[in-house]
């Protein structure tokens, strides 16, 4: 009988626990294709634990992938030996370590060192856990594309994007965001900064673009750099000042209602219908709603999205796979309102799709048969109980005496504003010189006058569980020393 000791589980419930070792095994050969594992109540009897805890460890494998179950038979282990196990990665690495030396293509090139590449832990970058991508099930799905699809992944694809791919994406806004659309008005391409230029080139150079302040420096970046005039509107507590927003003459509005990064405010019901209301105004004025991590609210249900709430077609909605799967997965896409999906084949269909099919087809495949929803639950699950520990974590240290936490249910980050009198680019510096990477809020503002000192903005999604109390520790002793 298939035996584990749980007398060192660490931080992992006991079904995490349990699937890794499983996992584990299964990925050193140990278990091989076509073994028969035990049944759940057996195995939960030989181990001593419940058999909800069984049942939920075979549930995590049979979604990746690494086992499949017959009905009235059991389950087995799955076929992996096509899949590069990681525990190889270091060997190539390291027979492969020498080559960019020794080639003289690379003998006198220089590349500047990311500070942040040698750091003990980076707090400011607003990325997920590479972990955490589902290899195996991504893997199975590419093969299956590639034996089932072969004819269709070398015909052109739309402009828009594959149709299968749209009517994916309809099927989960509607689950997920109660958003009624259809695969008709959706357009794909790879990133936002991509789909930014789409909509530029759509409404006319012309316009003004306003985002909200502070906000992602990088969207005024792009709006700067492809010549339109772009204004900044400070926000409140519920979001766009309304005031501000009449008074800066804008005719296209960027904003992020579900979820404002980097203060994490929510804009209430009552706000959004003065910002459609603005839109109302002037037939010429649009709102881009920008939706790029609705997926990691960890307390509560999704907030409804501003789309779902137009009636008047005027709202584009944009959202993008590279957060909730992968920065590499450079697949994102928007939702235009009927009326400007007919502009865009009038003005813009010459363009073609930027995403390979073969990319488009797999993640149409991971989304329909179920494995996007598992990913998406099992990752907040996983950031939810990253995040308690890193907040339980400082609440117990000397930190909490001089800091308080903010918006601590704002996606992959939370807000910390220090007792200090250091200031911002002190404080980042002093961080520095002890191995941490931080970023704060007023780095945020356009409008340096209005920010807000002493406020750091701490991302936590990429930080391992082993780093959680000496980034703590540090972090006071910037604060103290």
């Amino acid at each position: 009988m298939l035996t584990y000791s749980f007398e060192n589980t660490g931080s992992d419930s006991m079904y995490e626990y349990l699937y890794k070792c499983i996992r584990d095994d299964i990925l050193k050969h140990n278990l091989t294709n076509g073994y028969k594992l035990p049944s759940k109540r057996n195995f939960a009897k030989n181990l001593g634990i419940s058999t909800i805890t069984v049942e939920n460890a075979y549930e995590q494998l049979i979604a990746e992938g690494y086992i499949y179950s017959i009905p009235k038979k059991g389950y087995y282990v799955s076929d992996i030996s096509q899949i590069l196990i990681p525990a190889y990665e270091n060997e190539f690495k390291e027979r492969n370590a020498d080559i960019s030396v020794k080639s003289p293509v690379y003998k006198n090139l220089h590349i500047k060192p990311n500070p942040s590449d040698n750091c003990f832990a980076d707090l400011a970058s607003n990325r997920i856990n590479a972990d955490n991508f589902p290899f195996y099930t991504w893997s199975k799905l590419m093969k299956e594309i590639m034996a089932d699809r072969r004819d269709a992944l070398l015909q052109p694809s739309p402009s828009e994007g594959i149709y299968e791919l749209r009517a994916a994406i309809c099927s989960h806004l509607k689950e997920f965001r109660g958003m009624n659309v259809h695969p008709e008005q959706i357009i794909i391409g790879a990133g936002t900064e991509y789909l930014y230029t789409l909509i530029i080139q759509l409404l006319g150079r012309d316009k003004t673009f306003a985002v909200e302040d502070p906000g992602y420096e990088k969207i005024r970046k792009i709006y700067n750099s492809n010549n339109v005039k772009c204004v900044s509107i400070p926000i409140d507590e519920e979001g766009v000042n309304i005031d501000a927003l009449k008074a800066g003459n804008a005719d296209i509005l960027h904003l992020s209602p579900s979820h404002h990064y980097p203060t994490g405010i929510v804009t209430p019901i009552g706000r959004r219908y003065e910002i459609l209301g603005w839109a109302l105004n002037c037939e010429s004025r649009y709102i881009i709603e920008d939706d790029y991590d609705s997926e990691f609210r960890l307390l509560g249900k999704p907030i409804p999205s501003l789309e779902s709430i137009d009636v008047s077609g005027k709202v584009i909605y944009m959202n993008t796979f590279t957060k909730t799967l992968s920065p590499t997965i450079r697949i994102s896409y928007m939702v235009l309102p009927v009326q400007l999906m007919q502009l865009f084949k009038e003005k813009l269909n010459f363009y073609a799709c930027t995403v390979s099919n073969f990319e488009q087809y797999t993640l149409a495949a991971f989304i329909n048969k179920g494995y996007f929803e598992k990913h998406i639950n099992r990752t907040r699950i996983l950031y939810r109980r990253q995040r308690d520990m890193f907040i339980d974590a400082i609440n117990k240290s000397p930190l909490s005496s001089i800091i308080t936490i903010h918006e601590e249910n704002a996606g992959l980050h939370f807000l910390l504003h220090a007792n200090t009198t250091l200031s911002d680019e002190k404080l980042i510096e002093r961080a520095m010189q002890r191995g941490l990477k931080i970023s704060c809020l007023s780095e945020y503002y356009a409008d340096k006058s209005l920010a807000i000192d002493h406020t750091l903005v701490i991302n936590y999604s990429a930080l391992s569980d082993d780093k959680i109390n000496e980034s703590i520790d540090k972090l006071y002793q910037c604060l103290t020393d």
